[in-house]
């Protein structure tokens, strides 16, 4: 029943919101480029490409053309296709992340 619910929150009011993105895995400093494909107010759809490493648990930062976003990534699912679909929750700036934005970001 549990993961009922979730289907169905996770389709709440779901906008298609296309965009090339990038993820920052913060302790690796590893980027991933992938997708995002849709926004909610309960999350954000991004779809992560085949081969890419498990990041659950990890704290990112989410560039996605003029929205950043920092978060944990709290589930990654597998598709048919190889690819994967993650669900992050958003996390408040610290001043450290925000350091680290105007620092690294262009890297």
């Amino acid at each position: 029943m549990e993961d009922t619910r979730q289907k169905e929150r996770r389709k709440i009011n779901r906008v298609d919101f296309l965009a090339n993105t990038v993820i920052v895995v913060c302790d690796t400093q590893e980027k991933i480029y992938c997708k995002t494909e849709n926004f909610s107010p309960m999350g954000i759809g991004i779809r992560v490409p085949e081969g890419t490493r498990d990041i659950t648990g990890m704290d990112v930062i989410i560039v996605a053309e003029t929205i950043i976003m920092y978060a944990d990534v709290v589930r990654q699912a597998p598709e048919p296709d190889g690819t994967a679909m993650i669900g992050v929750q958003a996390r408040r700036f610290t001043p450290e992340v925000l350091q680290y934005l105007f620092d690294r970001l262009g890297d």
